[in-house]
């Protein structure tokens, strides 16, 4: 890996640390949502039961990748409040699962955003959303215009 031009803050670093963290309070989301379908459809049953059944449930979803890529209700209102004031131009940080990269966003309409990172070229650039991934926004040192 190349050395940043721009060192990590101290806070991107601690968004690494706690990415996966978001990873698991959703899995713990969906547990509790399964928990609660499985005790209203088998209410006969005790709750060990529940809890184990709709732990087993999840478990078998996790196998299912477009179930595990769009149930992100932790990690993707946190991601979307994060990356709520980046605008065309506006320089970010993306957290990946080991390291933070400086990308540029080059456009955004409603939950995608295209951002280009150092090793791709301007016409490369990576649509993703923003319930997907999480940018933090640079410290901006110049004024916005106001329109």
């Amino acid at each position: 890996m190349r050395t940043p031009l721009t060192p990590v803050p101290t806070t991107v670093t601690r968004w690494v640390t706690w990415a996966p963290c978001l990873r698991w309070l959703d899995a713990l989301a969906a547990w509790l949502v399964v928990w609660s379908i499985v005790a209203m459809l088998l209410d006969r049953s005790s709750a060990e039961t529940h809890a184990v059944l709709a732990a087993v449930i999840v478990a078998g979803l996790v196998f299912i990748p477009p179930v595990r890529a769009r149930w992100r209700p932790v990690s993707g209102s946190v991601a979307l409040s994060l990356s709520r004031g980046l605008r065309a131009g506006d320089s970010a940080w993306y957290v990946g699962r080991r390291q933070a990269e400086r990308v540029l966003v080059t456009a955004r309409r409603r939950l995608r955003i295209v951002i280009v990172t150092g090793e791709r070229t301007a016409v490369e650039g990576m649509s993703v959303r923003r319930t997907r991934v999480i940018l933090i926004p640079m410290e901006d040192r110049r004024p916005r215009a106001r329109s």
